[in-house]
C-alpha cells in the first residue's frame, strides 16, 4: 500500500469519526448508519440510523427491516445521490464497516414520507418546514387559565 493510500484511508477514516452525525459520537460496534461514498469508495459523510424509537425520528423500511431516522437523513441522501454518490446502509462490527442495504434512497423519499420540502431546506432546517410543533406554545396554551363562566367549576362549589 502507497504512503499516499495509507494517509487517504487514514484520513478518511478521522474524517467519518468527525462527521458521523446524530449524535457526534464515534461509531461504535453495533451502530448503523446510511454512509456516502465516492467514486473510489472513500468515504464521504454519514448519518446515523436507529433501531428504536426515539423523538424527532420517523419508522422507515430499508432491505424489509424497520429503522427509524430523521426527515433530514433521508434529505441528505437524496441529496447525495444527486451528486452521484453511493449511498447503502452498513453496520460497524468493530472491526469494519458490512454493507446491509444498497440504495436506501430508492427504498425511502421525502414525499414518501409526505413532506414535500426541497431537500436542502430539509437538511438546513433538521427536519421539514410544514407541521413543526413548537413546543413551548404547545405548554403555554396547556397552563394558559380561562377567564370566568368558561372556567372550569371547582367540585367544592356545588
Amino acid at each position: 500500500m502507497s504512503i499516499q493510500r495509507a494517509l487517504l484511508a487514514g484520513g478518511a477514516f478521522v474524517l467519518a469519526c468527525a462527521t458521523a452525525q446524530a449524535g457526534s459520537t464515534t461509531p461504535k460496534p453495533g451502530d448503523t448508519y446510511i454512509i456516502s461514498r465516492d467514486g473510489n469508495k472513500l468515504f464521504r459523510g454519514s448519518h446515523r440510523i436507529y433501531d428504536r424509537m426515539a423523538d424527532g425520528l420517523v419508522q422507515v423500511q430499508y432491505c424489509g427491516r424497520s429503522y427509524w431516522v430523521r426527515y433530514a437523513t433521508v434529505a441528505w441522501t437524496q441529496l447525495e445521490v444527486q451528486q452521484e454518490y453511493e449511498v447503502r446502509v452498513e453496520f460497524n462490527r468493530g472491526k469494519g464497516w458490512r454493507p446491509i442495504c444498497d440504495h436506501p434512497e430508492e427504498q425511502v423519499t421525502l414525499e414518501d414520507l409526505g413532506v414535500q420540502d426541497d431537500p436542502r431546506l430539509v437538511v438546513q432546517n433538521d427536519g421539514s418546514t410544514v407541521n413543526r410543533v413548537n413546543r413551548f406554545s404547545v405548554i403555554r396554551e396547556a397552563f394558559k387559565t380561562t377567564s370566568g363562566d368558561s372556567a372550569a367549576k371547582s367540585y367544592h362549589g356545588n
